[in-house]
């Protein structure tokens, strides 16, 4: 497992485990970051990475792409 932060921009992957207390798990869960799901890295500029999630594309920063295992 890797952080999602480190996955290669185009590449489908499937998110294995979110870290974090349980209100950023929440909060990841709100935005779509399930366990299973499959996530897509668009881009990465500056710490910040543009995700595809469930057919919408979302930004989160570096803090909150590293609790998510893929």
């Amino acid at each position: 497992m890797i952080p999602l932060s480190f996955a290669t921009p185009g590449e489908e992957n499937i998110i294995r485990k979110i870290g974090g207390n349980a209100a950023v798990k929440k909060h990841l869960e709100n935005l779509g970051f399930v366990v299973g799901g499959q996530v897509t890295v668009i881009t990465s500029l500056d710490g910040n990475v543009i995700v595809k999630v469930k057919e919408s594309r979302v930004a989160i920063n570096d803090e909150m792409a590293r609790r998510i295992m893929i």
